[in-house]
């Protein structure tokens, strides 16, 4: 028997389901294939419909199982996106992609923080706003509020902007590609895209709307910039430690979450790479993905309200708008200029 709280979380999920479902009924739709918009894309359109219409209805005890379609689900299926690549892949994106993942990641935490000072914003709101829109939106977050400890209001505040600025950067990017304002071939377009967007769902969502090549070297790019949450994780912590131990506080150590999601994925593409399974079976695999991320951006726009653009305030709102600008013009530079050189 399944519990109550079980049993409200399950509504959750199917609500999701239901509107994943009606996303790709809606995705195989002639017109919409002829806009080149994935059921994914669809799904994250239908859940903020929702999220500013009748999301207000929805009982309380509903909200986890969404939350769960949001994070677990999107974990699984980035983890089986592992089955459309290979580590041939991974190697034809090679040197330019690590450098500039690592020069977006310093960048932008270091000059977050900066400006978080001259707006002379709350430091805990600067820090993980920074982190979240430098690594891997939310999840870079969450994995920093467990380093930091700050008030849940914080970590909620944050994790809006991330999620308000990276659904933008969703549409934003294959709008402009596809209307030449990026000039940029599919490899460049794929490491600007998987190195500038927020959230892992956001940077599927977008490679998905342009094309398969920009999409796959996206996520990698993606997955590697998210691997380098671990280091961040192991620097702050750091800090925090140092911070309590000369305030005399031996119990201030932050519990580090590392990305585990990001390992067993690259672990899914060695296995992928031996070609040992049936292409049948890999067609299903990635067909059960794709309605599993169609899921995640589904609850992605569940949870994207009107209201989150007042809770964030001004001040937040600017700097991760100030942020979203850097990562584009500044993401778009090195992907035109830098990539070639070193690529």
């Amino acid at each position: 028997m399944l519990t109550e709280k079980r049993s409200s979380m399950l509504h959750g999920v199917l609500l999701i389901t239901l509107f994943s479902c009606a996303a790709f009924y809606i995705g195989d739709m002639g017109f919409v294939k002829s806009l080149q918009l994935s059921p994914m894309i669809v799904g994250i359109v239908l859940g903020m419909l929702y999220a500013n219409s009748l999301r207000n209805n929805l009982p309380d005890t509903w909200v986890p199982g969404i939350q769960f379609c949001s994070k677990r689900v999107l974990r699984i299926g980035i983890i089986l996106y592992g089955f459309r690549l290979t580590f041939q892949n991974v190697l034809d994106v090679g040197l330019p992609a690590i450098v500039i993942d690592a020069i977006v990641v310093a960048v932008t935490i270091g000059g977050g923080i900066l400006i978080g000072r001259l707006l002379k914003m709350d430091r805990g709101i600067t820090l993980l706003t920074s982190v979240g829109s430098a690594i891997c939106g939310a999840a870079a977050v969450l994995g920093t509020e467990s380093a930091i400890r700050v008030k849940p209001y914080k970590t909620a505040v944050a994790v809006s902007t991330v999620v308000i600025f990276g659904t933008l950067a969703m549409f934003v990017y294959p709008i402009l590609y596809r209307n030449g304002v990026f000039d940029l071939d599919t490899k460049a377009m794929g490491i600007f895209t998987g190195s500038t967007v927020h959230e892992v769902a956001h940077v599927v969502g977008a490679g998905n709307a342009m094309c398969k090549e920009v999409s796959d070297t996206a996520i990698i790019v993606k997955m590697l910039r998210v691997m380098m949450l671990v280091p961040v994780l192991l620097i702050i912590s750091y800090s925090v430690m140092r911070a309590a131990l000369k305030n005399g506080d031996t119990e201030g150590r932050g519990r580090i979450s590392l990305p585990w999601f990001a390992i067993l994925f690259l672990v899914v593409i060695g296995f992928n790479s031996f070609d040992l399974l049936p292409h049948g079976l890999v067609d299903f695999i990635n067909t059960f993905d794709t309605f599993l991320l169609t899921m995640a951006m589904t609850a992605l726009g569940a949870e994207t309200s009107i209201d989150k653009f007042k809770k964030a305030g001004f001040k937040p709102f600017l700097l991760a708008f100030i942020l979203f600008i850097w990562l584009i013009a500044g993401g778009y530079l090195m992907a035109k200029y830098l990539v070639p050189v070193i690529g």
